[in-house]
């Protein structure tokens, strides 16, 4: 692009203009049915095919005049700088399981890694077999194929590791273990990349746990916060006090979601479509509640949390609208429990009423299109075996505001 466009993000729905995503690599050819559990994938996935259904999601943004940033590009830049590499060298060796033995020798491996070598290791692992040499008890107990470096297959979901909220940037606290390295590296971009260099940091990855998928930019001045699963009370807290006291939020609404791999974000139950509309999962749609926190009257003071209230009702009090517009299937519980099994739910907005979708839901599709929702729609029939949409696999990084 002739303009490096500046972060900014205040909503779910104004035109998207940058956005950081992950060509899925030899992260995913690491997945096999003895780990695909521990690794968080509900499956193994054909590698070659979720590249080719990762490539025409990225065509179908650019084609929309969208900015595609790689994650790899940029972590690959960033390493060229020695902090940098440093910072991203030192999240490897954190891992407990080496001990100092193996911790030297995987040292001086990444330390004599190109950039690019450097950076591949550092998404896609590297098993006991693949390093040169090694010593001490952890290493002898190893198994061949035993990962001395995890591999990192969520990396394809950007949604999780990092949030913009208007011009700053929640580094965010990933509470899976199998996810943890992954702020590592997203803070390393955000902290070293020459683009991201006047950027301020809200949250990092030292706090309570939290996670994007969870947090949804309803309006300027409106957050919402799922806490379940992966992002818990004490996150989406941190997360509000730290709005309040920067002045990015007026109120966030804290939305309890059950703890349940279906149901892990707030965003794989409900997402922006409009200003004022939202599609949302039938199933839980009538019992979600939300507890609304404002800001507290001094620095030391307490929040002040009311509710809890019915969420579609909290949302439309404090995004002053009448009423959130909620897009409604007419699927049976049964078949409306597939389509959000499958991310039906889990759509990203490209710019007011225009969302990208899994074109295998189809009933959901057509009750958007209905609604008056125009759908972008994408194949995902590997990429969705880490239980993850469009706006799970996306972090947006520009959006034109609503202001």
């Amino acid at each position: 692009m002739s303009q490096t466009l500046r972060p900014y993000v205040d909503s779910e729905v104004g035109t998207l203009r940058t956005v950081l995503l992950h060509r899925p690599g030899a992260e995913l050819a690491r997945l096999t049915p003895r780990n695909n559990d521990e690794l968080l994938f509900d499956g193994v996935p054909w590698v070659s095919r979720a590249q080719e259904e990762h490539d025409a999601f990225a065509e179908a943004l650019r084609s929309r005049g969208v900015e595609v940033l790689l994650l790899s590009d940029l972590l690959t830049e960033a390493l060229d700088i020695p902090v940098a590499r440093a910072e991203a060298i030192a999240g490897v060796l954190a891992d407990p399981r080496l001990g100092a033995d193996l911790g030297d020798a995987v040292a001086r491996h990444l330390e004599s890694l190109s950039t690019d070598e450097l950076c591949a290791v550092l998404i896609g692992g590297i098993s006991k077999r693949e390093l040169p040499s090694g010593h001490g008890v952890a290493w002898s107990l190893m198994g061949d194929h035993d990962f001395v470096v995890p591999p990192l297959p969520n990396c394809l979901f950007t949604r999780d590791s990092s949030v913009w909220l208007r011009d700053q940037v929640a580094v965010t606290s990933l509470a899976m273990p199998a996810r943890e390295r992954e702020s590592t590296l997203t803070g390393t971009i955000y902290a070293h990349h020459p683009r991201f260099a006047m950027s301020s940091k809200l949250f990092t990855p030292d706090f309570e746990p939290l996670e994007g998928g969870d947090v949804l930019l309803l309006a300027p001045g409106t957050i919402a916060v799922g806490v379940g699963e992966r992002t818990t009370p004490a996150g989406a807290e941190r997360l509000a006090r730290a709005a309040f006291a920067r002045g990015l939020a007026e109120t966030v609404l804290v939305v309890p979601i059950a703890q349940d791999r279906a149901t892990m974000h707030l965003d794989t139950v409900c997402t922006m479509v409009d200003h004022d509309a939202m599609i949302i999962y039938p199933n839980v749609a009538d019992s979600m509640v939300a507890y609304a926190l404002t800001a507290p009257d001094g620095p030391q003071a307490r929040l002040h949390v009311g509710g809890p209230t019915p969420f579609l009702q909290a949302a439309a009090a404090a995004m002053r609208v009448e009423r959130i517009r909620m897009i409604e299937t007419d699927l049976d519980p049964i078949a409306a429990e597939r389509e959000q099994w499958d991310d039906g739910n889990n759509t990203l907005c490209l710019a007011p009423r225009l969302a990208v979708a899994y074109e295998r839901n189809h009933a959901t599709n057509a009750a958007l299109e209905a609604a008056g929702i125009e759908v972008v729609e994408i194949a995902g029939s590997e990429l969705g075996s880490g239980r993850g949409g469009p706006r799970c696999m996306s972090c947006p990084i520009t959006r034109d505001p609503l202001d």
